[in-house]
C-alpha cells in the first residue's frame, strides 16, 4: 500500500495527536500538522487523502474567543461533502457534530472525566473501522460539552452512561469520538495540573494516578491502534470506490 497524505488540525497545544500521530505514520501515513490561527482553506483537502482534528479546551462554537474554529467547521463540513476519510477526537467531534447540523451543549450532569467504558450499538457491528472493536472498549474522557443532537446524516456507533453521542459516523466515512485514544500518561497528567478542581473531582477515585494511567494506556494502545491502521486503509481507497464500504483492504 502506498504512503498516504492526512492533515492534523490540532485546535490546542497541550492534546496533540500524540500516539495516535505515530500509529497513524507506521501504518503508511505521512502527517501534515497545522495550527490554529493558520487553518487552510478548504482547498487544502485536494491534496490530502484524510482530515483528523483533535481535542481543546475551548468550546465548538467559541468564536468569538477563538475565530479560526469556524475555518476548521468548514474543513470538516468540506470533508463531508468530499467524502474525504475524517475522524474528529473530542472538540474535534463536537466540531464535526458542529459543522454538519448537529448541535453542542454542557453536559447537564457535568463533566465526564476519567478512564471509562463505551458500549458499542448494534449497527456498529457492520462498520468497516469498528465493527471489530471489542462491545465496550476503553477510552479517556476530558470533557464538559458533548453533543446533545447528532446532524441528520449521522448514525450512532457507540454511547456512555454520561453521554448518549460517543461515537458516530457522519454520512460514509466521517467519525467523531468523544473520548481520547490519542493520550498518554504525561499528557493526562498535564490537563490535570491544569483542569479546574471541580473537574477532576468528576473523575472516580484511583482513574487520574499515574499507576491507574501507566495501565491504561497499554490496554487503549492493544485496542484502539488497530483502528488507527483501519482508518489508513480507509483512506487508501480510492474515492470512487469508498462509498458504502464495509470491507477494507489488507494491509
Amino acid at each position: 500500500m502506498e504512503r498516504v497524505r492526512m492533515l492534523v488540525v490540532e485546535p490546542w497545544g497541550s492534546a496533540p495527536v500524540a500516539r495516535l500521530g505515530e500509529w497513524l505514520s507506521e501504518a503508511g501515513a505521512d502527517l501534515d500538522v497545522v495550527r490554529p490561527p493558520e487553518i487552510p482553506a478548504p482547498s487544502a483537502l485536494e491534496e490530502c487523502s484524510a482530515l483528523v482534528v483533535m481535542g481543546g479546551r475551548m468550546g465548538a462554537l467559541d468564536d468569538a474567543e477563538h475565530p479560526w474554529l469556524a475555518a476548521v467547521r468548514a474543513l470538516l463540513s468540506a470533508a463531508v461533502s468530499r467524502q474525504l476519510p475524517t475522524l474528529g477526537i473530542c472538540l474535534g467531534a463536537q466540531l464535526l457534530a458542529a459543522a454538519t447540523g448537529g448541535r453542542v451543549a454542557p453536559i447537564k450532569k457535568g463533566p465526564e472525566v476519567g478512564t471509562l467504558l463505551v458500549a458499542k450499538r448494534d449497527v456498529a457491528t457492520e462498520d468497516p473501522l469498528l465493527g471489530p472493536l471489542p462491545l465496550t472498549p476503553d477510552v479517556l474522557q476530558f470533557h464538559h460539552d458533548e453533543v446533545v443532537r447528532l446532524p441528520p446524516s449521522a448514525r450512532l456507533l457507540a454511547s456512555s452512561p454520561a453521554c448518549e453521542n460517543q461515537i458516530f459516523r457522519v454520512g460514509t466515512c466521517a467519525y467523531g469520538l468523544q473520548g481520547h485514544i490519542e493520550t498518554t500518561p504525561d499528557i493526562v497528567q498535564d490537563w490535570v495540573r491544569t483542569a479546574a478542581p471541580e473537574t477532576v473531582r468528576a473523575a472516580r477515585p484511583g482513574q487520574l494516578e499515574p499507576e491507574h494511567l501507566e495501565r491504561f494506556h497499554t490496554e487503549l494502545a492493544e485496542t484502539w491502534q488497530p483502528v488507527a491502521e483501519r482508518f489508513v486503509r480507509l483512506a487508501a481507497i480510492p474515492p470512487e470506490q469508498r462509498r458504502g464500504t464495509r470491507a477494507l483492504p489488507m494491509a
